[in-house]
């Protein structure tokens, strides 16, 4: 039995604000009450011919939004409450979306097709509705051309959801029987075959058995080959897409089909309109990108489980495909920029152009240099862009060697454009100008092309284009980042831009204020660039740093007076006042670097910290990320004296720690809390209570999210080193987490690289808890932590034995073997005597190619050879 749900669909989509809300709480309030009936009425919505497309439309999409989410916390817990359903209902709901796929209205039936998916990727790898994919199938053979069209997008959506691993090898091949034929010239309706390869694109990870087959594979291929010259764009297009998903899944398979590949792809980019033309040019970078990965595996001497061959194909393919590609990059749009959010045909070439160069590095430089010399200077603006695109596109990959003499070649004329009457070549001349100085410039590299000679041009260059558009001065501002950045690591030694400090601070503020600063992201990247200008300052320019950090608070305290009116009002005051307690950050770590100049962060901490409380008091996330960062800096900069602050500032803590819905601040809160421990050691003792109490609660909430967890048992040991022995009164409570913790690492093989990622990462909070916990109590209590001991020791066997534990995991494993043994001291032998794996363990570690860990092992051996031989 269903309810009558139509009424409140509708009025959940009223134009009427009150009577939106009215409709959504209801729904919310039935979904709550009683889920199963809930989504048995939303599926029956959805099949009912006779209902509004309207309400089937949302029916459907509350249903697929019942079943997934993007975050994986909340994708599990939805996937939970799916599998706990009643069996009866999840038949009814099944039956309802089947019937719903043969829907007359398209938004129901391909909507039907998203929802089946989502339930297949809960239920077929927990071997459940394993009959689906013969029911698909049956669609196929006896349905009509529209149901064949949305059966072939569900199949297509299934393979999207359900990982390759849990299908059968018969359904795989149904699946790609039913898809090719689909795909084939004798089916006539163009929307069937669309719907066939697109759904191949997402079926092609299905394939390994498949394609390992001489005939299966050329059968598929042939059918791609066919798409990509059908009439009709949408499937040239969709074969294209394949051909890129089968050159990053089969590259070892394609080199019988490399000649066939060249000419439709060539044809595509020079004849195609340009959504094809972009597929085809992708194909090539994905060729670029898997032999990339090839290089690096060969270059690093790992090879993984199984050898792929490299085939060159690129290299072979050059002197065709690099006039193919410079050909695309004079066919830009109007007031074109090189910027990542606009992509045509001009910037796909110029991004392929530069996967290319680093696959083939110097060979490139003779084939794209030609071009750049023809072009650079013709009157018309398409080929003087062109070609300077070009050019920086071929920076990152060929030779300091052989690049070098071009650069300098080119480095006067490049400046020069600068004051180019096209915005366009302005944009891209300070973009390759950027390219040159971080690819040619910096200690990684032996030997600079700016030279001392040259860097007063070039700085007057760049700082009188910080004046131009505010698209030019944010790529200028762009090259001047990374000019400094290459003079970052001085090492005592005078830095060539000391000379031009001031000015180059004085131009960076000046375009940050600049009336249209916030168009083209220009005052993010004016203050980004300050703030590496002055982390790459030097003893010689700190008077102007100390300078800086005035005027900068006398900025933030200004913002404090702008109007507010409206909701733009507010993001601007809260976008201007993130960044100038960024670059307030930055200037207090580097004062805080040296005794010299920590003074005067000490001498102003009382305004920073009045004008950072005033910042909490304004509602704004990524304000208060950034206030608390800063924060941290100032509680490093005055150590125990940072303690006059903490009465005030420890309710903004506090609140910072409960945000769970911004659970960035929250995580960052977390960070700045381990800071002021550091900073005020005993001290923070009268705050410690609140602060436990806080971080187990959100240890303990499903709503936070989880990477903010292993920062917190990260904290536990930054509290415990802090405190010492009086952690001892929250024992009880950390080391049930702590444990409890350490057994969910432990407790499946991990296929989801993401999964695998934060496994290290909890791993690594739980051992910096440990870490600290033992430290803080090895001078009064070690005896606190003997009974743990065992749990310990066996966590970081299970570590030592999981090969996807990373070089971090494992130095904070090294490091609080050793921690044990020195202290628990003699009562910790008959531990130790009872394993072996840490003696493999160690020696292990000492043979990799990280001198610190390498070191820490060797402690953590010694320390416990000598409580053995006591």
């Amino acid at each position: 039995m269903a309810l009558e749900v139509t009424p409140i669909l509708l009025n959940a989509q009223s134009a009427d604000k009150d009577v939106r809300k009215f409709a959504e709480d209801n729904l919310k309030q039935f979904e709550e009450q009683n889920l199963p009936l809930f989504l048995v009425s939303l599926s029956i919505e959805l099949a009912n011919s006779a209902k509004p497309a309207e309400s089937r439309r949302l029916a459907g999409l509350i249903l697929k939004n019942s079943l997934d989410a993007k975050d994986a916390q909340r994708k599990h817990e939805l996937a939970q409450k799916w599998l706990a359903l009643d069996a009866a209902a999840k038949a009814q709901i099944k039956a309802s979306l089947m019937e719903s796929l043969a829907a007359p209205v398209l938004d129901a039936s391909h909507t039907a097709a998203q929802v089946i998916a989502k339930v297949a990727a809960i239920e077929i790898p927990q071997q459940q509705w394993p009959e689906l994919i013969g029911l698909l199938l049956s669609n196929m053979r006896s349905g009509s051309a529209e149901l064949k069209k949305v059966t072939l997008e569900a199949l297509g959506y299934v393979c999207e959801e359900v990982s390759a691993n849990v299908l059968a090898q018969e359904q795989v091949n149904s699946i790609l029987t039913a898809v090719v034929q689909g795909m084939n010239n004798n089916e006539p309706n163009t929307e069937v075959r669309l719907s066939a390869t697109r759904a191949l694109c997402n079926a092609l990870d299905f394939a390994q058995t498949n394609f390992e087959n001489d005939v299966e594979r050329d059968y598929i291929m042939r059918m791609v080959f066919e798409a990509a010259v059908s009439p009709d764009e949408r499937v040239r297009q969709a074969a294209f897409e394949c051909l890129v998903s089968i050159a990053s899944t089969y590259y070892e398979k394609l080199q019988p089909y490399m000649q066939n590949i060249f000419t439709v792809t060539s044809k595509a980019v020079k004849e195609d309109k340009e959504p094809v033309a972009l597929q085809a040019i992708e194909f090539w970078s994905a060729i670029c990108d898997e032999e990339i990965e090839i290089q690096e595996e060969i270059t690093s001497g790992y090879s993984g489980d199984s050898e792929v061959p490299y085939f060159q194909f690129i290299k072979k393919a050059l002197t065709y495909l690099v006039p193919l590609l410079l050909e695309t990059m004079t066919k830009q749009e109007e007031d074109q920029d090189v910027d990542e959010d606009v992509w045509n045909l001009s910037m796909a070439g110029g991004t392929c152009l530069g996967l290319v160069a680093r696959t083939v590095e110097d060979d490139i430089v003779p084939l794209v240099m030609p071009f750049i010399q023809d072009n650079i200077v013709k009157p018309d603006w398409r080929c003087r862009e062109a070609a300077t695109y070009a050019f920086g596109s071929i920076l990152e990959g060929p030779s300091l060697e052989k690049l070098a003499p071009l650069v300098n070649a080119a480095l006067g004329f490049l400046l020069n454009a600068l004051k180019d009457e096209n915005s366009s070549v302005k944009d891209t001349t300070a973009w390759t100008l950027g390219r040159i100085f971080e690819f040619l410039h910096g200690p990684g590299v032996d030997k600079s092309v700016i030279t001392t000679e040259s860097l007063p041009h070039i700085l007057s260059c760049l700082l009188e284009s910080l004046k131009d558009t505010p698209n030019v001065a944010e790529r200028t501002c762009g090259a001047l980042y990374f000019l400094a950045q290459g003079y970052e690591e001085m090492r005592g030694q005078p830095s060539p831009l000391s000379p031009f400090y001031q000015q180059i601070v004085e131009g960076l503020i000046h375009t940050a204020d600049r009336e249209d600063a916030s168009d083209s992201r220009l005052r993010f990247s004016a203050y980004e660039t300050l703030n590496e200008v002055v982390r790459c300052s030097t003893e010689e320019t700190a008077t102007i740093v100390m300078q800086l950090m005035p005027i900068i608070m006398q900025k933030l305290d200004s913002t404090f007076q702008m109007q507010v009116v409206s909701s733009d009002d507010r993001e601007k005051q809260g976008e201007v006042q993130a960044l100038l307690c960024g670059v307030l950050q930055v200037i207090i770590q580097k004062l805080s670097a040296a005794e010299s100049t920590k003074v005067t962060v000490i001498q102003f901490a009382d305004q920073i910290m009045g004008l950072f409380l005033k910042v909490f008091a304004c509602r704004s996330a990524t304000v208060h990320e950034e206030a608390m960062l800063a924060i941290g800096a100032v509680a490093y900069a005055t150590g125990s004296q940072f303690e006059k602050y903490m009465s005030e500032f420890y309710r903004y803590l506090e609140m910072g720690l409960q945000n769970y819905e911004e659970y960035q601040v929250c995580a960052i809160t977390v960070g700045v809390v381990g800071d002021i421990c550091r900073a005020l050691e005993e001290k923070v003792l009268p705050y410690c209570d609140g602060i436990m109490t806080q971080l187990l609660k959100d240890l303990s909430s499903n709503q936070l999210h989880r990477s903010v967890k292993p920062p917190i048992f990260s904290c536990f040991g930054d509290i415990a080193l802090a405190i010492g022995e009086h952690f001892e009164k929250y024992l009880m409570y950390a080391l049930p987490m702590l444990q409890g913790a350490a057994e969910v690492t432990a407790q499946q093989a991990l296929q989801d690289p993401e999964m695998i990622d934060y496994n290290n990462q909890l791993r690594t909070g739980i051992l910096e808890a440990y870490s600290g916990i033992l430290q803080g109590f090895k001078a009064t209590k070690p005896d606190l932590m003997l009974q743990s001991g065992t749990h310990v020791l066996q966590f970081i066997e299970t570590i030592y034995r999981d090969e996807d534990r990373d070089e971090v995991v494992s130095k904070a494993a090294v490091g609080v073997l050793g921690d044990l043994a020195d202290t628990l001291g003699t009562p910790a032998a008959g531990m130790f005597r009872q394993i072996t794996f840490y003696k493999d363990f160690l020696d292990m570690v000492q043979m990799m190619d990280d001198a610190p860990l390498k070191e820490t092992a060797a402690w953590a051996m010694a320390t416990i050879n000598r409580i053995l031989s006591t």
